[in-house]
């Protein structure tokens, strides 16, 4: 006998903002900034050094996305110069630090 199945969107709904889809969202956060930290361009001279590779966090709220209708996580780096270290400039080349590690880090692990 085959089984039946009949989706309810609001069953789906409870389960995407559910504190356990929160929690996996957030521990791919942290997996993802390890990566980056990991992988972070360390400037080893003047008062920043060493400020962009301590400067990864990770926050997680139930309701995000487009539709605020599931979990999410975000991985974020706080210092002001991060946009250039990951995109570069017409002198520096890019790095891609994040990039690199959503790719390394995000897969089930």
């Amino acid at each position: 006998m085959a089984a039946r199945f009949k989706m309810r969107r609001t069953g789906v709904g409870e389960l995407l903002r559910s504190p356990r889809m929160q929690a996996e969202m957030l521990r791919r956060a942290e997996a993802i900034k390890a990566v980056a930290v990991a992988t972070s361009p360390v400037y080893l001279r003047g008062a920043n050094a060493g400020h962009y590779k301590e400067s990864w966090e990770t926050s997680s709220r139930a309701r995000g996305g487009r539709r605020r209708n599931r979990a999410t996580a975000t991985v974020r780096n706080t210092a002001y110069y991060a946009r250039w270290v990951e995109y570069g400039t017409e002198k520096v080349p890019a790095h891609h630090v994040l990039l690199r590690a959503a790719r390394a880090g995000g897969g089930s692990q």
